[in-house]
């Protein structure tokens, strides 16, 4: 098998696949390490318990063995001038044991050794305590009344026979474990994952038509978190639908009628000749379609889900541009006023120019279109805040708190759309603020006033 495809099979398996593999190599590994700590701990322990023993055995046949060498001497000799080596036999107790030992005075010399035994064997310094050659441990004991020396020779290579006994009999019994622990842990990573396929699933079932919020019981924090962010974005995109489909409905219920208005003038003009209260009446038509476009493509703008920019807009100089697009207007131009209420330099705040500009120019429409004959105040400040402020009627309180829905007009006998505020609160909204709607205006029996407080620029 090819790398590529080597390395293509594995990104493809499962997660559970990839999940117990690498459990395996993680707890393989740390098996491996604990059976190395297990191999120096029954090592250690192992020759710790022989070690004792042949401290036991030496200390126990000292005495023993010196008899032995004092009953063997030549009559009237003592053990000390001893000029060669007495062979001894394995002392009382001891003899099944074959133990191999040797009696040394302090000038190094052999007194007696017990028949097995060889010199090579201790070939060690003549000081107490363990020493080793190539195959043998030996201990040397210093009797506590007399001259002498006892060393007792005891195999390594039982020690490693021991040792290798009891690690092969561990390492068999893991060994054998693995594969148990590998189908265990198999077995636990894909139970413990059902949960993620039920999770998929219910994801799998969301479309442009069920957007419902997943509610799944039992799921641990990290999924539940997943499944938190999952229906946030669901809700996101339900109400990214939900613009697309008002936009459409608003489109054809706004946009039906002056398009048939303006087709049956135009047909009743050319039928009759062209009469110029038709035309008129076309024009004009026509004149209400591009004004409902204009709010629909604003209502878009609004709504979209196109981020709004956020940076740094002059209150003054967008309400004095705003201003001159009404003043162009004799009507309009008598009767809006610009007001900066504001001390010093102008308020400078955050936000998307454009859009602020868009929800300014809704205001100052709706109030000449409402407030009759009566002037109306485009106001800067105090702070950055702007307020477009009428002396009309006013609203009752009841309608007050509905004018910010779709086609929701102040007054059935005024023309308009009810997209107006509808758009402006959208707006504000996506600038972390919120349109503040009062009537009457304090003090007064009638007057409507809308007010914006947006961030300052830090």
């Amino acid at each position: 098998m090819t790398a590529p495809r080597l390395c293509e099979r594995l990104q493809a398996q499962t997660l559970a696949g990839r999940l117990t593999r690498s459990l395996i190599l993680w707890v393989g590994g740390v098996w491996l390490v604990c059976l190395l700590g297990v191999v120096w701990f029954t090592d250690r322990e192992i020759n710790h318990n022989f070690d004792d023993e042949l401290a036991e055995v030496s200390h126990r046949m000292f005495d023993i063995a010196l008899n032995h060498v004092d009953s063997a001497a030549p009559q009237g000799q003592a053990p000390g001038d001893i000029q060669g080596p007495l062979i001894l036999p394995s002392p009382g107790s001891f003899a099944d044991a074959d133990v191999l030992y040797q009696i040394v005075a302090p000038d190094t010399r052999v007194l007696a050794r017990s028949a097995k035994a060889r010199a090579e064997q201790f070939d060690v310094p003549l000081a107490p305590g363990f020493e080793n050659t190539h195959a043998w441990r030996v201990y040397t004991l210093r009797h506590p009344t007399r001259a002498l020396f006892l060393q007792v020779a005891d195999p390594l290579h039982e020690r490693r026979e021991a040792v290798n006994r009891t690690l092969f009999g561990l390492g068999s019994v893991m060994a054998a474990m693995l594969p148990l622990l590998a189908l265990l842990l198999r077995r636990i990573a894909r139970r413990e994952l059902r949960v993620l396929d039920r999770l998929m699933h219910e994801i799998s079932l969301r479309d442009g038509q069920q957007l419902n919020a997943i509610a799944l019981p039992g799921l641990p924090r990290e999924l539940r978190r997943l499944e938190d962010h999952v229906n946030h974005l669901l809700e996101r995109l339900s109400g990214a639908l939900d613009v697309e489909r008002a936009l459409a409905a608003n489109a054809a219920h706004e946009l039906r009628t002056p398009l048939t208005a303006a087709r049956l003038r135009l047909q009743t003009a050319l039928e009759h000749g062209l009469s110029r209260v038709d035309v008129q009446a076309a024009i004009d038509a026509l004149q209400t379609l591009s004004r409902r476009t204009e709010k629909l493509l604003q209502l878009s703008r609004a709504e979209s889900s196109a981020p709004y920019t956020r940076e740094p807009v002059d209150l003054a100089l967008l309400a004095n541009t705003v201003a001159q697009e009404f003043w162009q207007d004799e009507r309009a131009s008598e009767r809006l006023d610009l007001v900066l209420a504001h001390e010093g330099p102008a308020p400078v705040a955050l936000g998307d120019f454009d859009a602020l500009a868009i929800a300014l120019r809704n205001l100052v429409e709706n109030a000449l279109n409402y407030a009759g004959d009566s002037p109306v105040e485009l106001i800067v400040g105090p702070g950055c805040e702007v307020a477009v402020r009428d002396h009309g009627p006013g609203v009752s309180g009841d309608r007050l708190q509905t004018l910010q829905q779709r086609h929701v007009r102040q007054s059935a006998d005024q023309a308009g759309y009810g997209l107006g505020l509808s758009i402006v609160a959208t707006i504000a909204a996506k600038h972390g603020t919120r349109l503040q709607l009062t009537s009457p205006l304090p003090g007064q029996s009638g007057g409507f006033e809308a007010r914006l407080a947006l961030m300052a620029r830090p």
